[in-house]
C-alpha cells in the first residue's frame, strides 16, 4: 500500500426514501430491524448465523459448531452436512414443484420454461450420466457452455455428486482452459458444440478440443448439442450429453457432504497473471448466497427475477444460481448479447415475461443510455418492482437515468458492492429499508463489519478515502487460494493483519453510507494526491454529450502521473468540434472536482475495450496512454478492433 489516504471529491445529496408501497411489504421494514440484526450478527456473529443456517437451510446432519476461526482460516458448520442442489431442488418440489425454476431465452429467440420438478429430473439425469463417467465426489469438473439450462443443470448435477465445479466463462481462449484445467486437476470439461453470440456461433467444443492437448488430467469431455454445427468428436474421450444420459434414471440421491467440502472453484485472473483459483465450501456459501437474496432483493413467491450476469462469473454463480434457487425463486435466463438485434432486446424481455427484478452491471446501464431513451420507452416495463446494479461502482448520472426511465421513479435501487472472493454481496441498501444516494453502496449487510484505513491499518476519519478491509469472517468468504494458501495469506491478509483486504478503496460518509472508489490500483497518484479515478469518470459522464467514460494514468514530467480521459459521447456531443468539447470537459471536470483533477488529455472513441461481461479493460488503456505495447492476456476482450482504432 501506499503512504497517503485518497482524496475523495466526488458530492451527492440527491436521496431517495423506500417508497411507501414497497416498504409495506418488504422482508425487512425499518431501520430499527435492521440495526437490531445487523448489531446481533456483529456482536454474536455464533448466535445470528446458527439461526440463520439452521432456517433456510435443509440440513442431513445438523451442526454443534458455528465458527472456528484460525486466523486466517475459519470453517463454518464444520460438523454439518447438506447438499447444495437438495437445497435448490429437492426440497421445493412438495410446494413448488410446478412452479417455473428458469425461463430462458436463446439469442436466436428460442425458448423454454422449466419447472422445479423438471429442473430436478434434468439434474438428476445429468449426474446420472456422470456417474456412468466415473466422476465421483472429490473429482474436479470444468464447465464451459454457452447461457443455456443445461449450464445451470451442470452446475447442480455436479453439486448433488460432491463434484468440485470449475465455470470458465465461454468467452475464454484455449490456453485459459488449459491452465485451468491444470491447476485444478480437472478430470472431465462439460461443454457445448457452440453457443449463440451477436447472430454468431461461437465454436466452444473446437477450443476444449485444443485446450485437451495441454490437459493430462482430463479424461472425458462431455458435449451438449446446443447449435447443431459440424464438430470432431473423440469416439473414446467425447460423449454427446443426450446420448450419455438417454437411458439413465431421472431420480439421483444427493451426496451429503461435509459443509467444508468444496463446492467450486472459480479462477479470477491475478495481478501476476497467474489465475487465481477461488474455493468457495458448500455450507456457508450456500447460506450467504441464500440469505443475501432473500433480503436484498426482497424475493416473494410470484418474482419474476432476471440477473443478467454470466454463470462463468460469480454472479451468476451466487445470484442465478444458487441465491434464487434455494429461495425457490423463477428466475429469468438469457443466452446472448445486449444489444442482438438491438439495445432494446432487455427490455423486450422484462416486458415478454413480466420481469419483476432486474440485476445487472453499471457498464450495461451506460450502453442503454448511449443507445438512447426510445428503445426502453417503447416497451411496458411496469412489471419492474426492483432494480440492482453489480460489478463496479455506478456513476450518479448512470444511476439517476436507471432510476427515471427504467424504474420510472418508482422502484428501489440496490446498488451491491462484493467480490469473487466474498462469495455474496456485502454492502447493498435493503429496498425497504434504506434510503438511497445515487453511487453509494451504503450500508454493509449482516455479519459485514467493514472498516476504512491508511496503510497502518488506523482508521482515516469520515469524508476521507482510504483502504477498504473486512474485520470479521463471514460464511460466505473464500475458505483459499486453490493449491496456494501462501499467496492466499499474502494476497488478503499481510496489508492489515487480522483483517481481510478488499483490494478497493472506499470513504464512509456523515451518514454513515459507504462509497466504492474503485480499485486501489486504478487510484491515480497526481501532484501528490491520490484520486480516484472513479470519481472523474463520473464527473465526466455527468456531462450531457458523454456517454461513457475511462480514466486511467499516464506519465508525466511534473505530476508523477497526467489524467488521461477516453470518452465516448453521446448523440449531441458529436456536433460539437473536438477541441471545443476538450475544452468544455476540462471545465466541467475542473468544476466539478476541483484544477487537480482536470484530464491532461481526453481520447474520443466509438467504443472502449470490455470484456464480454460488459467491464472495462483499464490495464489496456493504460498501455495504450502509455505509449506501450498491450501486455498480458487479451482472450476475454469482446471486440479486439476497439484496441486497434483507439492505437491509431
Amino acid at each position: 500500500m501506499t503512504e497517503t489516504t485518497i482524496s475523495s471529491v466526488l458530492k451527492e445529496d440527491r436521496m431517495f426514501p423506500p417508497p411507501e408501497a414497497f416498504q409495506s411489504n418488504a422482508h425487512i421494514k425499518s431501520m430499527a430491524q435492521y440495526d437490531k440484526l445487523w448489531n446481533l450478527a456483529k456482536d454474536q456473529p455464533e448466535v445470528f448465523w446458527g439461526e440463520q443456517a439452521k432456517d433456510l437451510l435443509d440440513w442431513h446432519t445438523p451442526f454443534s459448531k458455528v465458527m472456528e476461526w484460525n486466523d486466517p482460516f475459519v470453517k463454518w458448520f464444520s460438523d454439518g452436512e447438506l447438499n447444495a442442489s437438495y437445497n435448490c431442488l429437492d426440497r421445493h418440489l412438495e410446494t413448488r414443484g410446478n412452479k417455473p425454476a428458469i425461463i430462458w431465452e436463446g439469442e436466436p429467440g428460442d425458448s423454454r420454461i422449466i419447472s422445479y420438478r423438471e429442473l430436478y429430473e434434468e439434474v438428476c439425469r445429468f449426474a446420472n450420466g456422470l456417474k456412468k463417467l466415473g466422476v465421483q465426489k472429490g473429482d474436479v469438473a470444468t464447465i464451459y457452455m454457452p447461457m443455456i439450462p443445461e449450464l445451470t443443470i451442470a452446475v447442480l448435477a455436479c453439486a448433488r455428486l460432491g463434484v468440485t465445479h470449475s465455470v470458465i466463462f465461454g468467452g475464454f481462449s484455449a490456453e485459459a482452459i488449459a491452465d485451468r484445467n491444470n491447476d485444478a486437476s480437472a478430470k472431465i470439461v462439460i461443454t457445448a458444440d457452440g453457443g449463440y453470440r451477436r447472430g454468431k456461433v461461437i465454436p466452444l467444443k473446437d477450443q476444449v478440443d485444443a485446450s485437451i492437448e495441454h490437459s493430462p488430467t482430463v479424461e472425458h469431455v462431455l458435449v451438449c448439442r446446443r447449435t447443431r454445427q459440424d464438430i470432431t468428436m473423440d469416439p473414446i474421450r467425447d460423449h454427446w450429453l443426450h446420448e450419455l444420459t438417454s437411458d439413465v434414471s431421472s431420480d439421483c440421491p444427493p451426496e451429503f457432504v461435509n459443509s467444508e467440502h468444496p463446492l467450486f472453484i472459480l479462477y479470477t485472473s491475478g495481478s501476476t497473471g497467474k489465475p487465481k483459483g477461488i474455493k468457495h465450501t458448500t455450507g456457508g456459501y450456500l447460506l450467504g448466497a441464500t440469505l443475501s437474496s432473500r433480503f436484498i432483493f426482497d424475493l416473494k413467491e410470484d418474482d419474476i427475477y432476471w440477473c443478467t450476469a454470466d454463470v462463468g462469473w460469480i454472479t451468476g454463480h451466487s445470484y442465478i444460481v444458487y441465491g434464487p434457487l434455494a429461495n425457490g425463486t423463477t428466475s429469468v435466463m438469457y443466452e446472448g448479447a445486449p444489444n442482438h438485434p438491438d439495445f432494446g432486446r432487455f427490455w423486450s424481455i422484462v416486458e415478454r415475461y413480466d420481469v419483476s427484478i432486474f440485476y445487472t452491471a453499471p457498464t450495461a446501464i451506460r450502453a442503454f443510455i448511449k443507445a438512447g431513451d426510445e428503445l426502453p420507452k417503447k416497451h411496458d416495463l411496469s412489471s419492474l418492482r426492483l432494480l440492482g446494479t453489480v460489478g463496479e461502482p455506478i456513476n450518479p448520472e448512470a444511476w439517476m437515468w436507471y432510476h427515471e426511465v427504467i424504474g420510472q421513479k418508482r422502484c428501489p435501487i440496490v446498488d451491491t458492492w462484493w467480490q469473487t472472493e466474498t462469495g455474496s454481496i456485502m454492502i447493498a441498501p435493503l429496498p425497504g429499508v434504506t434510503p438511497t444516494l445515487p453511487g453509494s453502496a451504503t450500508k454493509p449487510f449482516f455479519g459485514v463489519v467493514p472498516e476504512i484505513v491508511d496503510k497502518k491499518g488506523q482508521p482515516v476519519p469520515d469524508g476521507h478515502g482510504g483502504y477498504l478491509v473486512l474485520s470479521q469472517p463471514w460464511p460466505s468468504m473464500l475458505r483459499t487460494i486453490h493449491g496456494d494458501d501462501d499467496r492466499f495469506k499474502e494476497t488478503y491478509w499481510s496489508q492489515v493483519p487480522g483483517k481481510y483486504f478488499t483490494g478497493d478503496g472506499a470513504r464512509q460518509d456523515e451518514n454513515g453510507y459507504y462509497w466504492i472508489l474503485g480499485r486501489i490500483d486504478d487510484v491515480l497518484n497526481v501532484s501528490g494526491h491520490r484520486l480516484s479515478t472513479m470519481e472523474i469518470e463520473s464527473a465526466l459522464v455527468s456531462h450531457p454529450a458523454v456517454a461513457e467514460a475511462a480514466v486511467v494514468g499516464m506519465p508525466h514530467d511534473l505530476k508523477g502521473e497526467g489524467i488521461f480521459c477516453f470518452v465516448t459521447l453521446e448523440g449531441a456531443g458529436s456536433k460539437l468540434s473536438s477541441d471545443e468539447l476538450k475544452s468544455q470537459l476540462t471545465s466541467h471536470v475542473a468544476s466539478h472536482i476541483g484544477a487537480i483533477a482536470k484530464p491532461d488529455e481526453i481520447r474520443f472513441t466509438d467504443a472502449l475495450p470490455k470484456t464480454r461481461s460488459g467491464k472495462i479493460m483499464r490495464r489496456l488503456l493504460r498501455d495504450i496512454a502509455a505509449g506501450r505495447e498491450t501486455s498480458g492476456d487479451t482472450t476475454t476482450l469482446e471486440d479486439h478492433g476497439v484496441l486497434d482504432s483507439l492505437r491509431q
